[in-house]
């Protein structure tokens, strides 16, 4: 079975709103439905006074529990606190999210009656651990490698802080995977069979949080990326969140209600506003109905497929400028592209569909793929590769990424000299010779960006180099080599070397401010083991209080049975009544008691009732009846042969 192969790995889509898993078996790509038989799980976790919730159930609780279920965490990775995007979204979650170390979002919620926080890659790792435990369901054996996708905009610090989750998760990320490149590599095997000649295909992947567009060329299972541009945070959420704005000023201006005092009415308002979003891309209106949003205040609104579009046009106008750019980047013209191909649930908005095929002068768009699925695809595609699949279909596909962000350090004047341009080709290693600037200086500092700006300040910090050991010396006497080098996942690596003495340092940039370092990976991976024994041990809990209630309430149908009450004598049917009453006050009493509580009860219940019904089972009066009519009194499931 594949799932006892070596070295196996699952490809995750990582989704900002919903995640997705895929492995390769069976010489074809399987997306794994989870417990709940969907094919996509929400990317929500939910602390309740029980314990943890993740996935479809926290998505379903959050309603009741909007404070303390988290979603959209993939907006805070490799973030800080005071970044703009980040404030603005705070505005819109229920959940609390304060400054921490280092400036980094930390996440405030209530678990079993007590105040914790946790870190994005913390809830990032709980979603992942999730998506592990659905495959592994399926395979029947332990996962521990896997290709995760990111938006293929993301910065260093949000690639790392991918790979930290995993890590947290007991996951070994063995790659990142753009989403869009992922995307490509499930179009381009479709087509691998009917097509041996050169196409240059632009992905357009609008997801729930992120935009992402990648311009490939094509050519005998080689996948080759031109360019690529995007928008880390624009996506389904923002229409969304949009539309529940809207309709919440329209519900204070109408009824004088500061409605957004109630996270709970802003959340139902916002899902509403989800669901009519979605039946917009297929029908032309659609009504919002809900029942006592606010202080007992029904809200009914009917909305127009056209309200929706004006409201979010400079958003759609917005998704078409990493299109161009990208094209920009690439120097290549619109008419150059032969496929256009849709990923991501957002791209079924008609709004977004018209304004892409305008640009693209009428070009039909291709729509062959699971917009849903295709990132997971993608990446369990590359899992299988690099895990030494021999298959036909994939062991001549060769990707070739590059990176989205110039890499530079600063200079004299704050100006940034660019070492590694973007668009890149990665894997990529380059040099250039540092001066020092400072006189008489034994350390050289040497502070390492990513960004477009020519002036360090529009773009984003990486770290800082020092490089020490230095005689007194006037500035520019001592030289020093800087390597710049990124691996398969984008992820940076600098090496500083004075030329003269030789004396060298390296940094992986992950360990500057705001991120994580091994210590404290190591210690949240052990905290996430105590949360998932918890959990198992919740689930026993869960599991054992049921088979009482079962066993209670189908005992209690049983005794009533015309065939079993008929024939039952009217003492030993009292004596069961009183014991099953005398449970389920039990139960409603004690909800929260421990497994073996509940176990001990069910075993206390079984031992007055089998020994009662074994005998009414064993009444040669009571066999008289047919082969049906007994299989029907015994619906219960009772262990009677015991």
């Amino acid at each position: 079975m594949a799932g006892t192969k070596k070295g196996l790995a699952i490809g995750i889509d990582l989704g900002t709103t919903y995640s997705c898993v895929g492995v390769w078996q069976y010489d074809r790509v399987e997306i794994i439905v989870n417990d709940q038989g969907n094919r996509t799980t929400p990317s929500y976790v939910a602390f309740t006074e029980m314990g943890r919730l993740i996935g479809d159930g926290a998505n379903n609780q959050v309603s009741m529990n909007p404070t303390n279920t988290i979603f959209d965490v993939k907006r805070l990775l490799g973030r800080h606190f005071s970044d703009p995007s980040v404030q603005s979204d705070i505005k819109l979650w229920p959940f609390k999210v304060t400054a921490g170390p280092g400036d980094k979002p930390m996440i405030v919620v209530r678990y079993k009656g007590q105040e914790k926080q946790f870190s994005a890659e913390e809830i990032t790792s709980m979603v992942l651990s999730k998506m592990k435990e659905i495959a592994e369901a399926y395979l029947g054996s332990i996962v521990k490698n896997a290709v995760v996708t990111v938006p293929t905009y993301s910065n260093d610090s949000q690639r790392q802080a991918t790979k930290d989750s995993g890590l947290i998760a007991g996951l070994n990320v063995i790659r990142i995977i753009n989403e869009a490149t992922a995307a490509a590599l499930a179009y381009g095997l479709d087509k691998k069979a009917s097509r041996s000649f050169e196409r240059n295909v632009l992905i357009f992947d609008l997801g729930g949080g992120t935009l992402d567009v990648s311009l490939l060329t094509i050519l005998d299972g080689v996948f080759e990326v031109k360019a690529t541009a995007g928008d880390t945070h624009l996506g389904g959420e923002d229409f969304t969140n949009r539309m529940a704005d809207s309709l919440a000023e329209k519900f204070m201006w109408m009824h004088i209600k500061h409605i957004r005092r109630d996270p709970r009415a802003i959340w139902r308002l916002r899902a509403a506003c989800e669901r009519a979003k979605r039946i917009l891309s297929s029908t032309a209106e659609t009504s919002i109905e809900i029942d006592s949003l606010f202080e007992g205040i029904d809200f009914n609104y009917k909305i127009t497929r056209a309200w929706f579009e004006k409201l979010n046009m400079d958003l759609f106008m917005k998704c078409m400028e990493p299109v161009k750019k990208c094209l920009k980047d690439a120097k290549m013209d619109k008419s150059c592209v032969d496929d256009i191909v849709l990923v991501g649930g957002s791209t079924r908005i008609p709004k977004v569909q018209h304004l892409l095929q305008d640009f693209f002068n009428g070009k039909e768009l291709c729509k062959s793929i699971n917009p849903d699925e295709a990132v997971a695809y993608g990446a369990a595609v590359q899992a299988a590769i690099l895990s030494g699949e021999k298959n036909e279909r994939v062991k001549d596909l060769l990707l070739l990424d590059v990176t989205p962000l110039s890499l530079g350090y600063e200079t004299a004047g704050s100006v940034m000299a660019v070492v590694i341009p973007r668009n890149t080709t990665i894997p990529a290693r380059k040099e250039q010779v540092f001066c020092t600037e400072t006189d008489n200086s034994p350390v050289v500092p040497i502070q390492v960006y990513e960004g477009e700006g020519t002036e360090i300040k529009y773009n984003n910090f990486l770290g800082q180099i020092d490089v020490s050991g230095f005689n007194h010396a006037p500035g520019g006497t001592w030289r020093i080599n800087i390597c710049f080098e990124i691996d398969h996942n984008g992820i940076l690596n600098v090496t500083a070397k004075d030329i003269y003495t030789s004396r060298k340092k390296q940094v992986t940039m992950s360990s500057n401010k705001g991120r994580l370092s091994k210590e404290e990976i190591k210690r949240m991976a052990q905290k996430a083991k105590k949360y998932d024994a918890e959990d198992e041990e919740q689930k026993k809990k869960l599991k054992a209080r049921n088979s009482l209630e079962n066993y209670a309430y189908n005992m209690r149908n049983t005794i009533n049975y015309d065939k079993i009450a008929s024939t039952l004598p009217a003492e030993d049917k009292e004596k069961i009544e009183e014991v099953i009453n005398q449970s389920i006050i039990w139960l409603d009493d004690n909800q929260l008691a421990e497994a073996d509580e509940f176990e001990y009860k069910l075993k206390e219940l079984e031992s007055v009732c089998n020994p009662i019904i074994a005998k009414v089972y064993q009444d040669d009066a009571f066999d008289t009846g047919t082969y049906e009519d007994r299989m029907a009194s015994s619906f219960a499931g009772l262990k009677i042969q015991q």
